[in-house]
């Protein structure tokens, strides 16, 4: 057990990007923006509320200190604090969602015999009751751990059990007190009635809610309607409600009934949107609609950024909580684990989702949207476009008979279904990896159009699967087709990804760069200005082939973990590069899932006039660290506001797309507006008691000069000819070829498949 806790004042790890609290309610810094144009289709034409299960109980255990003060400071001014309520056997409510205290609680090592069976509703259930012990016992002697298990477990036993006196006394905007087992604790002694009215009568703003009929009944004469909501809360819609004997699905075909004795519901969120067996959406009920045409309040319950939800949302919370808005008949609220999540998706993205104007900082594509399609493919650049991509990217590949085209890595392995077909092709390059792989180099064009792509889903092993009715959607693009559909669509700018050069010419004779060249000429990217066009290379000889091109930004990728930048490094990146392009692990540093600090990297590149872009950014949590609440938002916030890199490459450019857009992502935003959450890196390590902190790690090794400078390209040396519309014998730069190779190795591993998978995920 902790021997103190650190005071609440300073931790507050959350960071309002750019914004200033306000003196005179410091609990509550933030205000929304100004409405937007549309009224809200909620019941009372008012934003939705946001409702804290036990405050921000995603990152620690319910109810405590840390989770109600934070998810205060990190919400909207108007947020509501629901509280489960379970009893003690002297009368003590507790807040705690469970009845039974096995997951949520260290029980069992304070009475490892403790289990007992009651009968619940009906059923009989085993487990440890908080009936069973008095508030002293537990108070004393029983703290939380986090139920969920993808959550932060170094925060278990580390708090005591939430009482709600506790929660009272820390004066929440609003109170919802949720009584779940009435009947249950009725049997035991304890008039719930009674208990819920002295609770609600030092309350000025409340709710009450249970799934329980009879017990809403028993309270609906006694209730202060004026500053009270009474609210039937539904369970799963096969359950059986305890009074009526009626399943919950069938109640919800009789709303009129409950208006009789609540003003509001509060549904499973599939109640609203189903999700269908293959995790897809499936059309949307009435219920809201049909709700409000009586006069009730519909309040969703179930949210969490960390939970597996439907494909359609791409990992984004944001999304979901949109879905909900974003219609004729919004909810009037959400129950939810992150409250600061949805409060930015009302006060934030609802409604400005489609805001043409261009952001601050770019949003440059990793293959397209390859977070919804399979990447380099015409649907996957088309998806980047259409979700507000400022840069689409291409990394080049050359085919066995000179064809440049899109693909993310030489090896076609994972991103396609060559394992299938051309296996006995497979080859061990170690200039390129130290794994087998089946290279495109080794293919001709005619051979990869056989193929189809494949979405590469990085977490598929934890769960997450990328979008698996389009897993083998689109068709491969050519480098001439890519460029074609960047004029067409005018997007603001390209970038052009080379790799491999040295090994391609000397091995292959394949002059990738002579055909990046006259490609480019042929769409005539370098007669013009309307429209950026960026080289990127790991290689420097690449970069100074392109240095006579002064219309062309040219981008060194830096893939090495790197803690600093030397004044003598970054001068050498500036003979060769107008910007670099980091692994975000080189700008905030992590361990076991916390952020630990921030380098200076960026800054030193910035001070030297060079252009800092970030990689690679996904939705899905578990790319996440803590710090950022399983919230991709919060990162986006933390590597522009704090970091202040200056474009963010990611699989997901509608994520980054709606935040550039927002109001709330406006560096110089109005005194108290409310803004994206950002991490202050290391500050929630820091909140963690000395003794179960992980060990801190080697820091990161600086960037040299060695590690920057590649010699000349050598030439092309067997005079194969290119795909024959390329002309790839031209090159923009006389620099004379010598022997050079940039490398790229990763681990082997002995299992192929595996080994593959990983293969794609390790060289951005």
């Amino acid at each position: 057990m902790i021997k103190s806790l650190i005071f609440v004042s300073l931790f507050i790890q959350t960071t309002i990007a750019q914004s200033k609290v306000n003196p005179s309610n410091p609990a509550h810094p933030q205000q929304p923006p100004a409405a937007p144009a549309q009224t809200w289709s909620t019941l009372n034409g008012r934003r939705p509320l946001v409702v804290a299960r036990g405050g921000l109980s995603g990152v620690f255990p319910e109810g405590t200190e840390y989770a109600i003060n934070i998810a205060m400071d990190s919400s909207l001014p108007d947020l509501v604090i629901l509280c489960n309520l379970q009893m003690t056997k002297d009368g003590v409510g507790l807040c705690l969602t469970d009845i039974r205290l096995d997951n949520e609680t260290n029980i069992a090592l304070f009475d490892p015999k403790g289990q007992k069976t009651h009968n619940v509703n009906g059923k009989n259930v085993t487990a440890w009751f908080s009936v069973d012990y008095t508030a002293q016992q537990l108070e004393q002697n029983v703290q939380l751990n986090q139920a969920i298990y993808s959550r932060p477990p170094l925060y278990d036993g580390q708090y005591p059990i939430a009482t709600l006196d506790a929660i009272i006394k820390s004066e929440p905007p609003k109170l919802w007190l949720n009584v779940q087992y009435a009947a249950f604790y009725t049997q035991h002694g304890i008039r719930m009635e009674d208990f819920t009215m002295k609770t609600l009568s030092s309350s000025s703003k409340a709710f009450v809610s249970s799934p329980e009929i009879s017990f809403l009944k028993s309270i609906n004469g006694r209730v202060n309607k004026a500053v009270t909501k009474v609210i039937f809360q539904f369970l799963d819609s096969n359950e059986v409600e305890p009074s009526t004997n009626q399943t919950y699905g069938s109640i919800a075909k009789d709303l009129a009934t409950i208006k009789l004795f609540a003003s509001g519901i509060m549904v499973p969120k599939e109640y609203i949107w189903p999700i269908k067996p293959d995790r897809y959406l499936g059309p949307p009920t009435t219920l809201v609609a049909d709700a409000h045409k009586l006069g009730l309040e519909v309040y969703a319950s179930g949210f969490a950024n960390d939970l597996i939800a439907s494909y359609n949302y791409s990992s984004d919370p944001g999304i979901e909580y949109l879905q909900f808005i974003d219609n004729n008949a919004s909810v009037d609220g959400f129950a939810t684990d992150f409250p600061s999540t949805a409060s930015a998706a009302i006060a934030c993205l609802a409604y400005y989702t489609t805001k043409p104007t261009k952001g601050q900082v770019l949003v440059i594509s990793r293959d397209g949207a390859s977070g919804v399609y399979p990447g380099c493919t015409d649907l996957a650049y088309q998806q980047a476009i259409n979700d507000g991509a400022d840069i689409i990217d291409c990394s080049v590949q050359m085919t066995k008979d000179g064809v440049a085209f899109c693909s993310d890595t030489a090896d076609l392995m994972v991103s396609t279904t060559a394992m299938s077909q051309f296996m006995s092709k497979s080859s061990i390059v170690p200039e390129i990896q130290s794994e087998s792989g089946i290279f495109s180099f080794d293919l001709t064009w005619s051979e990869i159009q056989t193929l189809k792509p494949q979405i590469v889903s990085p977490y598929v092993k934890d769960g997450f699967q990328r979008n698996p009715i389009d897993q083998n959607s689109g068709k491969f693009v050519t480098l001439s087709e890519f460029l074609e559909l960047a004029k067409a669509k005018a997007v603001s700018g390209i970038l052009i990804n080379i790799q491999n050069a040295a090994y391609l010419a000397s091995n292959k004779g394949l002059d990738i760069v002579g055909n990046v060249s006259t490609a480019l000429s042929n769409a005539t990217f370098d007669k013009q200005s309307t429209q950026e066009v960026m080289i990127q290379s790991d290689d420097t000889s690449v970069l100074s082939k392109f240095k006579d091109i002064q219309s062309y930004k040219r981008v060194l990728l830096i893939e090495e973990k790197i803690g600093d930048a030397p004044q003598t490094t970054v001068q050498e990146i500036k003979k060769y590069a107008d910007a670099v392009n980091l692994r975000k692990s080189s700008i905030i540093t992590t361990s076991d899932s916390f952020t630990t600090g921030m380098t200076n990297v960026v800054k030193e590149m910035k001070d030297a006039n060079l252009t800092v872009f970030v990689h690679l950014l996904k939705n899905e949590y578990i790319a996440l660290a803590f710090d950022y609440y399983s919230d991709p938002y919060a990162e986006i916030a933390t590597l522009v506001q704090i970091a202040a890199v200056d474009g963010i490459i990611t699989a997901f450019p509608a994520t980054a797309s709606r935040y550039m857009r927002s109001p709330c992502s406006n560096p110089n935003p109005p005194k108290d507006s409310f803004s994206f959450i950002a991490a202050n890196p290391g500050k929630l390590l820091n909140s963690l008691a000395e003794e179960v902190r992980p060990p801190a790690e080697a820091p990161l090794p600086p960037l040299q000069v060695q590690n920057v400078a590649d010699p000349p390209l050598p030439a092309v040396n067997n005079g194969r000819k290119a795909d024959p519309g390329s002309n790839a014998s031209a090159s923009p730069s006389n620099t004379p070829p010598t022997s050079s190779s940039a490398d790229f190795t990763n681990a082997a591993y002995p299992n192929l498949l595996i080994m593959t998978i990983l293969i794609s995920f390790s060289l951005w």
